[in-house]
Protein backbone atom coordinates (compact mmCIF):
# COMPACT_ATOMS: atom_id res chain seq x y z
CA UNK A 1 0.00 0.00 0.00
CA UNK A 2 1.16 3.92 -0.55
CA UNK A 3 2.69 5.42 2.40
CA UNK A 4 0.50 6.03 5.33
CA UNK A 5 3.13 7.70 7.63
CA UNK A 6 1.36 10.52 9.84
CA UNK A 7 2.29 13.85 9.97
CA UNK A 8 1.61 16.04 13.10
CA UNK A 9 0.23 14.70 16.30
CA UNK A 10 -2.35 11.61 16.16
CA UNK A 11 -3.95 10.04 19.23
CA UNK A 12 -5.15 6.70 18.88
CA UNK A 13 -9.41 6.02 18.25
CA UNK A 14 -11.13 3.47 19.83
CA UNK A 15 -9.59 0.26 21.75
CA UNK A 16 -10.90 -1.99 18.41
CA UNK A 17 -9.22 0.28 16.36
CA UNK A 18 -5.92 1.86 17.43
CA UNK A 19 -3.44 -0.47 16.67
CA UNK A 20 -4.42 -0.26 12.70
CA UNK A 21 -5.54 3.65 12.68
CA UNK A 22 -5.09 6.84 14.04
CA UNK A 23 -7.17 9.61 14.64
CA UNK A 24 -6.03 13.20 14.36
CA UNK A 25 -6.03 16.46 16.51
CA UNK A 26 -8.18 17.59 13.75
CA UNK A 27 -10.06 14.72 13.65
CA UNK A 28 -9.03 13.18 10.26
CA UNK A 29 -8.58 9.23 10.28
CA UNK A 30 -5.34 8.19 8.43
CA UNK A 31 -4.25 4.09 8.31
CA UNK A 32 -0.96 3.43 10.30
CA UNK A 33 1.86 3.38 7.76
CA UNK A 34 2.37 -0.81 8.41
CA UNK A 35 -1.51 -1.89 7.55
CA UNK A 36 -0.88 -3.26 4.04
CA UNK A 37 -4.80 -4.26 2.12
CA UNK A 38 -2.85 -4.22 -1.24
CA UNK A 39 -3.94 -7.91 -1.17
CA UNK A 40 -7.48 -7.51 -0.71
CA UNK A 41 -9.57 -7.64 -3.74
CA UNK A 42 -11.68 -4.52 -2.12
CA UNK A 43 -8.64 -2.54 -2.72
CA UNK A 44 -7.15 -0.19 -4.93
CA UNK A 45 -4.89 3.07 -5.46
CA UNK A 46 -8.11 4.51 -6.71
CA UNK A 47 -10.78 4.02 -3.86
CA UNK A 48 -7.61 3.71 -0.92
CA UNK A 49 -7.98 6.40 1.86
CA UNK A 50 -6.40 9.36 1.04
CA UNK A 51 -3.54 10.49 2.70
CA UNK A 52 -3.07 13.89 4.93
CA UNK A 53 -0.59 14.81 2.53
CA UNK A 54 -2.86 14.61 -0.35
CA UNK A 55 -5.88 17.06 1.65
CA UNK A 56 -5.22 20.15 -0.63
CA UNK A 57 -8.95 21.24 -0.51
CA UNK A 58 -9.55 24.46 0.96
CA UNK A 59 -12.61 26.42 1.15
CA UNK A 60 -12.38 28.35 -1.71
CA UNK A 61 -11.70 24.93 -3.52
CA UNK A 62 -15.32 23.69 -2.12
CA UNK A 63 -16.76 27.30 -2.98
CA UNK A 64 -15.37 27.07 -6.64
CA UNK A 65 -16.79 23.77 -6.62
CA UNK A 66 -19.68 24.19 -6.11
CA UNK A 67 -20.39 28.01 -8.22
CA UNK A 68 -18.71 25.62 -11.22
CA UNK A 69 -21.34 22.97 -11.07
CA UNK A 70 -24.24 25.66 -10.28
CA UNK A 71 -22.90 27.60 -13.42
CA UNK A 72 -24.61 25.68 -15.89
CA UNK A 73 -27.00 25.64 -18.48
CA UNK A 74 -30.07 23.00 -16.36
CA UNK A 75 -29.82 25.71 -14.03
CA UNK A 76 -30.16 28.64 -15.91
CA UNK A 77 -32.66 27.02 -17.19
CA UNK A 78 -34.26 25.91 -14.04
CA UNK A 79 -36.79 28.98 -13.42
CA UNK A 80 -38.44 28.21 -17.06
CA UNK A 81 -39.67 25.03 -15.73
CA UNK A 82 -40.97 26.33 -12.45
CA UNK A 83 -41.97 29.41 -14.37
CA UNK A 84 -43.70 27.37 -16.95
CA UNK A 85 -46.42 25.74 -14.11
CA UNK A 86 -47.54 29.46 -13.06
CA UNK A 87 -45.19 30.74 -10.72
CA UNK A 88 -44.53 34.25 -11.31
CA UNK A 89 -40.31 35.08 -10.95
CA UNK A 90 -40.02 35.82 -6.82
CA UNK A 91 -41.88 32.35 -6.57
CA UNK A 92 -39.77 30.49 -8.41
CA UNK A 93 -36.33 31.71 -7.30
CA UNK A 94 -37.50 31.08 -3.55
CA UNK A 95 -38.47 27.82 -4.49
CA UNK A 96 -34.98 27.20 -6.00
CA UNK A 97 -33.93 28.96 -2.65
CA UNK A 98 -35.50 26.75 -0.49
CA UNK A 99 -34.44 23.05 -2.02
CA UNK A 100 -31.04 23.84 -2.42
CA UNK A 101 -31.18 24.86 1.25
CA UNK A 102 -32.84 21.60 1.87
CA UNK A 103 -30.68 19.19 0.22
CA UNK A 104 -27.26 21.10 1.64
CA UNK A 105 -29.04 18.83 4.58
CA UNK A 106 -27.78 15.59 3.73
CA UNK A 107 -24.63 17.19 1.45
CA UNK A 108 -23.01 18.35 4.77
CA UNK A 109 -24.31 14.93 6.65
CA UNK A 110 -22.37 12.62 3.68
CA UNK A 111 -19.88 15.23 3.46
CA UNK A 112 -18.23 14.59 7.16
CA UNK A 113 -17.29 10.68 7.05
CA UNK A 114 -15.43 12.11 3.12
CA UNK A 115 -13.24 14.30 5.19
CA UNK A 116 -12.66 12.14 8.28
CA UNK A 117 -11.46 8.84 7.02
CA UNK A 118 -10.38 10.26 3.29
CA UNK A 119 -12.63 7.25 1.86
CA UNK A 120 -14.85 7.70 -1.52
CA UNK A 121 -18.70 7.32 -1.56
CA UNK A 122 -18.78 3.37 -2.57
CA UNK A 123 -16.16 2.77 0.21
CA UNK A 124 -18.46 4.52 2.41
CA UNK A 125 -21.04 3.03 1.68
CA UNK A 126 -19.84 -0.84 2.72
CA UNK A 127 -20.34 0.34 6.40
CA UNK A 128 -23.59 0.45 5.96
CA UNK A 129 -24.26 -2.09 3.07
CA UNK A 130 -21.23 -4.26 3.29
CA UNK A 131 -18.52 -4.47 1.40
CA UNK A 132 -20.40 -6.28 -1.67
CA UNK A 133 -23.68 -4.73 -0.86
CA UNK A 134 -22.61 -1.05 -1.56
CA UNK A 135 -22.33 -2.31 -5.12
CA UNK A 136 -26.21 -1.32 -4.81
CA UNK A 137 -26.69 1.77 -3.97
CA UNK A 138 -23.31 2.92 -6.46
CA UNK A 139 -24.81 1.53 -9.44
CA UNK A 140 -28.15 3.01 -8.18
CA UNK A 141 -26.12 6.59 -7.99
CA UNK A 142 -23.84 5.64 -11.01
CA UNK A 143 -27.01 5.31 -13.56
CA UNK A 144 -28.64 8.56 -12.62
CA UNK A 145 -25.16 10.24 -13.26
CA UNK A 146 -24.82 8.50 -16.42
CA UNK A 147 -28.18 10.23 -17.42
CA UNK A 148 -26.95 14.01 -16.67
CA UNK A 149 -23.71 13.81 -17.90
CA UNK A 150 -25.13 12.48 -21.58
CA UNK A 151 -27.52 15.66 -20.91
CA UNK A 152 -24.61 18.48 -20.14
CA UNK A 153 -22.68 16.46 -22.90
CA UNK A 154 -24.92 17.18 -24.92
CA UNK A 155 -25.41 20.30 -24.00
CA UNK A 156 -21.51 21.24 -24.53
CA UNK A 157 -21.47 19.59 -28.10
CA UNK A 158 -24.65 22.15 -29.10
CA UNK A 159 -22.50 25.21 -27.21
CA UNK A 160 -19.49 24.16 -29.25
CA UNK A 161 -21.58 23.84 -32.48
CA UNK A 162 -22.90 27.58 -31.80
CA UNK A 163 -18.73 28.18 -31.53
CA UNK A 164 -17.74 26.54 -34.65
CA UNK A 165 -20.50 28.34 -36.54
CA UNK A 166 -19.38 31.81 -35.39
CA UNK A 167 -15.67 31.10 -36.63
CA UNK A 168 -16.61 29.14 -39.16
CA UNK A 169 -20.00 30.48 -41.16
CA UNK A 170 -20.28 27.32 -43.33
CA UNK A 171 -19.73 25.09 -40.35
CA UNK A 172 -23.39 23.53 -39.90
CA UNK A 173 -23.62 21.91 -43.66
CA UNK A 174 -19.43 21.03 -43.59
CA UNK A 175 -20.42 17.46 -43.85
CA UNK A 176 -23.69 18.09 -45.51
CA UNK A 177 -27.54 18.84 -44.82
CA UNK A 178 -28.69 15.42 -44.03
CA UNK A 179 -30.39 14.93 -40.70
CA UNK A 180 -29.64 11.84 -38.29
CA UNK A 181 -32.21 12.03 -35.70
CA UNK A 182 -32.88 14.95 -36.08
CA UNK A 183 -29.54 16.62 -35.75
CA UNK A 184 -27.13 17.72 -38.21
CA UNK A 185 -23.96 15.37 -39.31
CA UNK A 186 -21.60 18.63 -37.83
CA UNK A 187 -23.79 18.46 -34.51
CA UNK A 188 -22.50 14.80 -33.21
CA UNK A 189 -19.06 16.10 -34.67
CA UNK A 190 -19.31 18.56 -31.89
CA UNK A 191 -21.09 16.64 -29.13
CA UNK A 192 -18.56 13.72 -29.95
CA UNK A 193 -15.71 16.41 -29.36
CA UNK A 194 -16.70 17.48 -26.18
CA UNK A 195 -17.41 14.02 -24.93
CA UNK A 196 -13.86 13.20 -25.67
CA UNK A 197 -12.88 16.53 -23.81
CA UNK A 198 -14.43 15.55 -20.43
CA UNK A 199 -13.17 11.81 -20.39
CA UNK A 200 -9.83 13.97 -21.75
CA UNK A 201 -9.24 15.54 -18.23
CA UNK A 202 -11.04 12.69 -16.15
CA UNK A 203 -8.14 10.32 -17.43
CA UNK A 204 -5.66 13.40 -15.75
CA UNK A 205 -7.31 13.18 -12.77
CA UNK A 206 -8.32 14.74 -9.81
CA UNK A 207 -6.19 17.55 -9.22
CA UNK A 208 -6.35 18.98 -12.71
CA UNK A 209 -9.97 18.45 -11.93
CA UNK A 210 -9.23 21.14 -9.27
CA UNK A 211 -7.63 23.31 -11.23
CA UNK A 212 -9.97 23.36 -13.85
CA UNK A 213 -12.87 24.28 -11.03
CA UNK A 214 -10.58 26.87 -9.40
CA UNK A 215 -10.25 28.74 -12.83
CA UNK A 216 -14.19 28.49 -14.14
CA UNK A 217 -16.06 29.38 -11.06
CA UNK A 218 -14.44 32.81 -11.19
CA UNK A 219 -14.43 33.65 -14.97
CA UNK A 220 -18.39 32.11 -15.60
CA UNK A 221 -19.70 33.97 -12.97
CA UNK A 222 -18.06 37.27 -14.47
CA UNK A 223 -18.91 36.63 -18.01
CA UNK A 224 -22.55 35.76 -16.63
CA UNK A 225 -22.66 39.19 -15.11
CA UNK A 226 -21.69 40.81 -18.20
CA UNK A 227 -24.59 39.26 -20.40
CA UNK A 228 -26.89 40.05 -17.15
CA UNK A 229 -25.70 43.92 -17.80
CA UNK A 230 -25.38 43.45 -21.65
CA UNK A 231 -29.35 42.32 -21.73
CA UNK A 232 -30.35 45.33 -18.94
CA UNK A 233 -29.17 47.60 -21.16
CA UNK A 234 -30.21 46.51 -24.34
CA UNK A 235 -33.93 46.14 -22.97
CA UNK A 236 -34.04 49.07 -21.20
CA UNK A 237 -35.19 47.38 -18.12
CA UNK A 238 -36.06 44.01 -16.93
CA UNK A 239 -38.63 42.85 -19.25
CA UNK A 240 -42.18 41.80 -19.08
CA UNK A 241 -41.52 38.61 -17.21
CA UNK A 242 -40.34 40.00 -14.28
CA UNK A 243 -43.86 41.67 -13.93
CA UNK A 244 -46.10 38.83 -14.87
CA UNK A 245 -48.50 37.65 -11.68
CA UNK A 246 -48.48 34.37 -10.53
CA UNK A 247 -51.43 32.05 -11.41
CA UNK A 248 -51.96 31.10 -7.81
CA UNK A 249 -53.38 33.20 -6.09
CA UNK A 250 -53.89 31.79 -2.63
CA UNK A 251 -51.37 29.86 -0.63
CA UNK A 252 -53.61 26.90 -1.00
CA UNK A 253 -52.94 26.65 -4.85
CA UNK A 254 -49.73 27.64 -4.90
CA UNK A 255 -48.32 24.75 -2.47
CA UNK A 256 -49.71 22.31 -4.62
CA UNK A 257 -46.95 23.37 -7.41
CA UNK A 258 -44.35 23.99 -4.44
CA UNK A 259 -44.09 20.63 -3.10
CA UNK A 260 -43.39 19.09 -5.91
CA UNK A 261 -41.17 21.71 -7.31
CA UNK A 262 -39.10 21.72 -4.27
CA UNK A 263 -38.92 18.00 -4.71
CA UNK A 264 -37.94 18.35 -7.65
CA UNK A 265 -35.35 21.10 -6.50
CA UNK A 266 -34.13 18.47 -3.67
CA UNK A 267 -33.56 15.87 -6.88
CA UNK A 268 -31.39 18.46 -9.07
CA UNK A 269 -28.47 17.70 -6.37
CA UNK A 270 -29.61 15.11 -4.97
CA UNK A 271 -26.81 12.87 -6.44
CA UNK A 272 -24.57 14.77 -4.97
CA UNK A 273 -25.93 14.81 -1.64
CA UNK A 274 -25.03 11.03 -1.79
CA UNK A 275 -21.10 11.25 -3.29
CA UNK A 276 -19.66 14.40 -1.57
CA UNK A 277 -17.08 12.05 -0.26
CA UNK A 278 -15.75 12.08 -3.66
CA UNK A 279 -14.62 15.67 -2.88
CA UNK A 280 -14.34 16.10 0.99
CA UNK A 281 -11.78 12.91 1.13
CA UNK A 282 -9.34 15.63 -0.51
CA UNK A 283 -10.36 18.34 2.41
CA UNK A 284 -8.26 19.78 4.77
CA UNK A 285 -10.32 20.03 7.62
CA UNK A 286 -14.11 19.60 8.01
CA UNK A 287 -14.67 23.54 9.12
CA UNK A 288 -13.42 24.42 5.69
CA UNK A 289 -15.73 21.54 3.83
CA UNK A 290 -18.61 23.14 5.47
CA UNK A 291 -18.28 27.08 5.39
CA UNK A 292 -16.96 26.89 1.60
CA UNK A 293 -20.32 24.26 0.59
CA UNK A 294 -22.69 26.31 3.24
CA UNK A 295 -21.34 29.46 1.60
CA UNK A 296 -21.62 28.93 -2.09
CA UNK A 297 -24.16 26.47 -2.83
CA UNK A 298 -27.75 28.05 -2.23
CA UNK A 299 -26.44 31.46 -2.94
CA UNK A 300 -24.59 30.64 -5.98
CA UNK A 301 -27.95 28.21 -7.61
CA UNK A 302 -30.92 31.35 -6.74
CA UNK A 303 -28.69 33.82 -8.32
CA UNK A 304 -27.58 32.34 -11.39
CA UNK A 305 -31.68 31.42 -12.05
CA UNK A 306 -32.29 34.90 -11.17
CA UNK A 307 -29.61 36.17 -13.92
CA UNK A 308 -31.52 33.37 -16.05
CA UNK A 309 -34.53 35.38 -15.24
CA UNK A 310 -33.36 38.58 -16.15
CA UNK A 311 -31.55 38.14 -19.22
CA UNK A 312 -34.24 35.74 -20.45
CA UNK A 313 -36.76 38.53 -19.70
CA UNK A 314 -34.83 41.29 -21.21
CA UNK A 315 -34.69 38.96 -24.64
CA UNK A 316 -38.48 39.18 -25.07
CA UNK A 317 -37.98 43.07 -25.54
CA UNK A 318 -34.85 42.48 -27.20
CA UNK A 319 -35.96 39.89 -29.71
CA UNK A 320 -39.79 39.63 -29.52
CA UNK A 321 -39.38 36.15 -27.68
CA UNK A 322 -38.50 35.03 -24.27
CA UNK A 323 -35.33 32.50 -24.67
CA UNK A 324 -34.76 30.25 -22.38
CA UNK A 325 -32.15 28.52 -23.73
CA UNK A 326 -29.26 30.75 -23.62
CA UNK A 327 -27.28 28.75 -26.80
CA UNK A 328 -30.40 30.19 -28.45
CA UNK A 329 -30.13 33.85 -27.29
CA UNK A 330 -26.37 34.01 -28.04
CA UNK A 331 -27.09 32.61 -31.60
CA UNK A 332 -29.06 35.52 -32.58
CA UNK A 333 -25.83 38.10 -31.76
CA UNK A 334 -24.45 39.78 -34.94
CA UNK A 335 -20.73 39.88 -33.47
CA UNK A 336 -19.24 36.76 -34.61
CA UNK A 337 -16.91 37.76 -31.56
CA UNK A 338 -19.05 38.29 -29.08
CA UNK A 339 -20.81 34.77 -29.92
CA UNK A 340 -17.67 33.12 -29.66
CA UNK A 341 -16.85 34.33 -26.46
CA UNK A 342 -19.91 33.50 -25.08
CA UNK A 343 -20.08 30.02 -26.64
CA UNK A 344 -16.23 29.64 -24.90
CA UNK A 345 -17.83 30.69 -21.70
CA UNK A 346 -20.60 28.02 -22.00
CA UNK A 347 -18.58 25.05 -23.01
CA UNK A 348 -15.71 25.85 -19.88
CA UNK A 349 -19.21 26.40 -17.49
CA UNK A 350 -20.71 23.06 -19.01
CA UNK A 351 -17.00 21.18 -18.72
CA UNK A 352 -16.88 21.74 -15.16
CA UNK A 353 -20.36 20.85 -13.97
CA UNK A 354 -20.28 17.94 -16.06
CA UNK A 355 -16.72 16.28 -14.64
CA UNK A 356 -17.34 17.88 -10.82
CA UNK A 357 -20.71 16.55 -10.77
CA UNK A 358 -21.05 13.39 -13.63
CA UNK A 359 -18.04 11.92 -13.94
CA UNK A 360 -16.23 11.63 -10.63
CA UNK A 361 -18.84 9.35 -8.68
CA UNK A 362 -19.79 7.13 -11.34
CA UNK A 363 -16.84 6.57 -12.49
CA UNK A 364 -15.68 5.43 -8.71
CA UNK A 365 -18.80 3.15 -8.61
CA UNK A 366 -17.69 1.46 -11.18
CA UNK A 367 -14.35 0.66 -10.02
CA UNK A 368 -16.21 -0.54 -7.10
CA UNK A 369 -17.87 -3.11 -8.87
CA UNK A 370 -14.22 -4.74 -9.32
CA UNK A 371 -11.24 -2.25 -8.04
CA UNK A 372 -8.68 -4.81 -9.41
CA UNK A 373 -9.84 -4.49 -12.91
CA UNK A 374 -11.66 -1.39 -13.26
CA UNK A 375 -9.63 1.35 -12.50
CA UNK A 376 -11.15 5.50 -11.74
CA UNK A 377 -10.09 6.12 -15.37
CA UNK A 378 -11.87 3.26 -16.85
CA UNK A 379 -15.09 3.49 -14.89
CA UNK A 380 -14.69 7.42 -16.27
CA UNK A 381 -15.10 6.17 -19.86
CA UNK A 382 -17.85 3.52 -18.66
CA UNK A 383 -19.51 7.01 -17.41
CA UNK A 384 -18.90 8.21 -21.04
CA UNK A 385 -20.04 5.59 -23.09
CA UNK A 386 -23.31 4.69 -20.58
CA UNK A 387 -24.30 8.16 -21.13
CA UNK A 388 -24.07 8.12 -24.98
CA UNK A 389 -26.60 5.01 -25.51
CA UNK A 390 -28.94 6.93 -22.77
CA UNK A 391 -29.71 9.61 -26.04
CA UNK A 392 -29.63 12.59 -24.07
CA UNK A 393 -30.69 14.53 -26.87
CA UNK A 394 -34.08 13.38 -26.37
CA UNK A 395 -34.16 13.52 -22.42
CA UNK A 396 -33.43 17.28 -23.13
CA UNK A 397 -35.73 17.85 -26.01
CA UNK A 398 -38.85 19.13 -23.22
CA UNK A 399 -37.28 20.90 -20.42
CA UNK A 400 -40.45 20.75 -18.19
CA UNK A 401 -40.60 16.48 -18.53
CA UNK A 402 -36.66 16.48 -17.58
CA UNK A 403 -36.75 18.68 -14.64
CA UNK A 404 -40.13 17.49 -12.94
CA UNK A 405 -40.34 14.11 -14.02
CA UNK A 406 -36.82 12.97 -14.48
CA UNK A 407 -35.45 14.75 -11.48
CA UNK A 408 -38.62 13.56 -9.32
CA UNK A 409 -38.92 10.62 -10.09
CA UNK A 410 -35.36 9.46 -9.41
CA UNK A 411 -34.91 11.81 -6.34
CA UNK A 412 -36.98 9.21 -4.43
CA UNK A 413 -34.80 6.08 -5.09
CA UNK A 414 -31.69 8.55 -4.13
CA UNK A 415 -33.27 9.57 -1.09
CA UNK A 416 -33.31 6.11 0.30
CA UNK A 417 -29.89 5.70 -0.01
CA UNK A 418 -29.39 8.90 1.56
CA UNK A 419 -31.26 7.58 4.31
CA UNK A 420 -29.98 4.51 5.05
CA UNK A 421 -26.48 6.33 4.87
CA UNK A 422 -27.19 9.35 7.33
CA UNK A 423 -29.01 7.38 9.72
CA UNK A 424 -26.35 4.53 9.86
CA UNK A 425 -23.19 6.86 10.04
CA UNK A 426 -24.90 9.41 12.31
CA UNK A 427 -26.93 7.07 14.55
CA UNK A 428 -26.28 3.83 14.57
CA UNK A 429 -22.63 3.79 14.32
CA UNK A 430 -22.03 7.58 15.63
CA UNK A 431 -19.35 8.77 13.54
CA UNK A 432 -17.25 5.62 14.04
CA UNK A 433 -16.14 3.51 11.70
CA UNK A 434 -13.09 0.74 11.35
CA UNK A 435 -11.54 2.34 8.44
CA UNK A 436 -9.21 -1.21 7.38
CA UNK A 437 -12.11 -3.16 7.39
CA UNK A 438 -13.68 -1.18 4.72
CA UNK A 439 -11.73 -2.89 2.57
CA UNK A 440 -11.48 -6.65 3.71
CA UNK A 441 -14.15 -9.35 2.88
CA UNK A 442 -13.68 -11.06 6.17
CA UNK A 443 -14.19 -7.90 8.58
CA UNK A 444 -16.72 -6.65 9.96
CA UNK A 445 -19.11 -4.56 6.98
CA UNK A 446 -18.14 -8.23 5.05
CA UNK A 447 -20.74 -9.55 2.88
CA UNK A 448 -24.03 -7.84 1.91
CA UNK A 449 -26.34 -6.01 4.84
CA UNK A 450 -29.63 -6.76 4.42
CA UNK A 451 -30.95 -3.85 6.95
CA UNK A 452 -29.81 -1.76 4.27
CA UNK A 453 -30.88 -3.12 1.55
CA UNK A 454 -34.75 -3.91 2.50
CA UNK A 455 -34.68 -0.27 3.74
CA UNK A 456 -33.75 1.21 0.45
CA UNK A 457 -36.56 -1.05 -1.25
CA UNK A 458 -38.94 -0.25 1.61
CA UNK A 459 -38.09 3.57 0.64
CA UNK A 460 -38.37 3.37 -2.91
CA UNK A 461 -41.47 1.46 -2.59
CA UNK A 462 -43.12 4.24 -0.19
CA UNK A 463 -41.93 7.23 -2.72
CA UNK A 464 -43.02 5.77 -6.09
CA UNK A 465 -46.13 3.66 -5.11
CA UNK A 466 -47.91 7.12 -5.74
CA UNK A 467 -47.13 6.12 -10.20
CA UNK A 468 -49.29 3.31 -9.71
CA UNK A 469 -51.87 4.27 -7.31
CA UNK A 470 -53.62 7.19 -8.01
CA UNK A 471 -54.74 7.84 -3.99
CA UNK A 472 -51.08 7.70 -3.40
CA UNK A 473 -49.97 10.27 -5.44
CA UNK A 474 -48.82 12.59 -3.39
CA UNK A 475 -46.22 10.13 -1.97
CA UNK A 476 -44.39 10.93 -5.24
CA UNK A 477 -44.78 15.16 -5.30
CA UNK A 478 -42.45 14.38 -1.74
CA UNK A 479 -40.65 11.94 -3.35
CA UNK A 480 -37.65 12.40 -1.80
CA UNK A 481 -38.55 13.36 1.27
CA UNK A 482 -40.80 9.86 1.60
CA UNK A 483 -37.93 7.82 0.46
CA UNK A 484 -35.35 9.29 2.80
CA UNK A 485 -37.98 9.38 5.75
CA UNK A 486 -39.00 5.73 5.10
CA UNK A 487 -35.46 4.12 4.51
CA UNK A 488 -33.89 6.15 7.37
CA UNK A 489 -36.75 5.15 10.02
CA UNK A 490 -36.77 1.65 8.47
CA UNK A 491 -33.31 1.04 8.83
CA UNK A 492 -32.86 2.12 12.43
CA UNK A 493 -35.96 -0.11 13.52
CA UNK A 494 -33.83 -2.93 11.66
CA UNK A 495 -30.28 -2.20 13.57
CA UNK A 496 -32.10 -2.27 16.48
CA UNK A 497 -33.80 -5.54 15.90
CA UNK A 498 -30.81 -7.14 14.67
CA UNK A 499 -27.93 -5.20 15.77
CA UNK A 500 -25.11 -7.35 15.03
CA UNK A 501 -22.30 -5.20 13.14
CA UNK A 502 -23.88 -2.26 13.22
CA UNK A 503 -21.90 -0.43 15.41
CA UNK A 504 -17.71 -0.34 16.33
Amino acid sequence: MADTSLHGHARAEGPESDAEHLQHEDGRVELRGSVNLESSPLFSHDLAPTRVEQRTWTTYTFAALWISMAHCIPTYMLASGLIGTGMNWWQALVTILIGNAIVLVPILANSHPGTKYGVPFPVFARAAYGVYGANVPAVMRAVVACGWFGINAWIGGQALQTFFRALLPGWPTLLGGAMIDGHLPTEWLSFALFWALNIAIVIRGMELLRKVENLAAPFVLVMAALLVAWAIWRAHGLGPIMTTPSKFPTLGSFWVVFVPSVTAMVGFWATLSLNMPDFTRYGRSQREQVVGQVIALPSTMTVFAAMGVIITSASQIIYGKAMWDPIELVGHFESRLVVGIAMFTVVIATLSVNIAANVVSPANDFANLSPRRISFKMGGIITGVIGVFMMPWRLIADPSGYIFQWLLGYSGGLGSIAGVLVCDYWIVKKRRLVLADLYRPEGRYRGTRAPAIVATAVGCALAWVGLIWAPLRVLFDYAWFVGAGGAAVTYYLLSIISPARQAV
